[in-house]
């Protein structure tokens, strides 16, 4: 079968081909793929080409399918796995298969399987470590939003905090306590604040920073206090921009208190620091922003480390438990990720928009791999039906799902845009 997929050849070489995929093998998955979202982490990937840990080099020899968020359904199933998979399922997947002690994944290392393609393979090794998931809500992009929601999940369960005179990690957020998001307007910091609300280990106030007013305004509109305040959560937003002393404004925010947990979402030397002097006693610092930098560093205080319980976690991606959780709790309808996407294309625009992702503004930017379509702004679509009625109908339905994507947006596109 004949496949056209986005491969990547070396440092910003990226190429939209279509080519033959090999006979299905008896312990492979021929699999059709609906939807991506385009991560950062394909930005990374695309910057640093030999050189990333994921990839098998040479690419030259060696193109690989980027894309690691993605979701389909089944189209063959080779012998070996018939009995568990079915023509038909749909799935998610969690690209960190952690395979033999490999960094091997989908979207970084594979020459047919990734989610910016039309058809793939998926080898042996996926179903073996347990990493192809059954995907049972009706809409595919949300499916491609559970691997990014599960990132977010394993950064609150990799948090922890100590008992005094104890040594045993309770793992989590602290119940009941105070968390701090730093830069968190962004798409995954609407996730963390989703999930802080939602998820089973709530805090008892949220306070959410950033300096780009635009940005926090949407979020509260979206994740709104008294949303939070229906949980039992007290939510604060506030822009730290024009604060001469950050620190000490967001104590006074959380009752002249320190915080039990922060959490950082963006890889600048001053936020990190920041984060470092909200601690309070047994706080927990989360990294979460990935930095492109390799020597990335900033201050920490060691003195509290040593006198003040202070601890430091950093995750990359999260495990299989953590995407089945957030496949369950998107299922159930108690999170909602469709405020991460602020963008939709087809598989034409992944090349330029992976290279450019760091200078377009907004949130996930959504792909599906059968259509051709330029990459546009949901904000735009109303601009843009002015003279293409494809659009202009997708501007109803999502002004009427208050400006984010949705199902009825999903079917309409799938049913009307034109194919790759």
């Amino acid at each position: 079968m004949k496949t056209k997929a986005v491969r990547l050849y070396g440092v910003n070489d990226l190429r939209l081909e279509e080519f033959e995929l090999p006979r299905l093998k008896d312990d492979e998955i021929l699999a059709r793929i609906v939807s991506d979202s385009i991560c950062m982490s394909s930005h990374k990937l695309a910057m640093q080409g030999d050189a990333h840990k994921r990839v098998r080099a040479p690419l030259a020899q060696n193109p690989v399918i980027i894309g690691h968020e993605f979701c389909g359904e089944i189209v063959e199933v080779g012998k070996k796995w018939a009995h568990k998979f079915s023509p038909g399922m749909r799935f998610a997947i969690q690209p960190a298969l952690n395979y033999k002690g490999t960094l091997w994944a989908p979207g970084y290392s594979y020459r047919y399987i990734g989610g910016d393609a039309t058809y793939v393979l998926i080898p042996n090794e996926v179903m073996e470590m347990d990493c192809l998931l059954e995907y049972k809500a009706d809409a595919f992009f949300m499916g491609s939003l559970a691997e990014p929601v599960s990132c977010i999940v394993g950064a609150y369960h990799a948090q922890y905090h100590t008992e005094p005179g104890s040594y045993v990690h309770k793992m989590g957020i602290h119940r009941g306590g105070s968390l701090a998001l730093l830069a968190a307007v962004g798409p995954m910091g609407l996730g963390a604040i989703d999930y802080a609300i939602h998820g089973g280990i709530k805090p008892a106030r949220i306070v959410v920073t950033d300096i780009d007013q635009t940005r926090l305004d949407r979020a509260q509109k979206l994740i709104s206090p008294e949303e939070a305040r229906a949980e039992g959560i007290e939510l604060i937003y506030v822009n730290t921009k024009d604060i001469a002393d950050p620190v000490a404004a967001l104590r006074e925010l959380n009752g002249g208190k320190l915080f039990d947990d922060v959490f950082v979402f963006a890889p600048v030397r001053s936020v990190v620091e920041m984060a470092d002097k909200l601690l309070g006693h047994d706080g927990c610092l989360n990294f979460f922003a990935g930095p492109t930098d390799p020597s990335f560093s900033a201050m920490f205080n060691f003195y509290n480390v040593h006198y003040e319980s202070h601890h430091m976690v950093g995750t990359s991606g999260g495990n299989t438990d953590d995407i089945r959780e957030s496949l369950e709790l998107m299922a159930k309808g108690l999170l909602h990720p469709e405020a991460m996407i602020t963008h939709v294309g087809g598989l034409n625009a992944v090349a330029k928009t992976t290279i450019d992702l760091d200078k377009i503004p907004g949130g996930k930017k959504l792909i599906y791999t059968h259509k051709k379509l330029d990459l546009v702004a949901i904000a735009d679509f109303e601009e843009r039906g002015k003279t293409d009625p494809f659009y202009a109908a997708l501007a109803r339905i999502t002004a009427a799902h208050d400006g984010l994507w949705c199902k009825e947006a999903e079917d309409y596109l799938l049913a009307h845009a034109p194919e790759i």
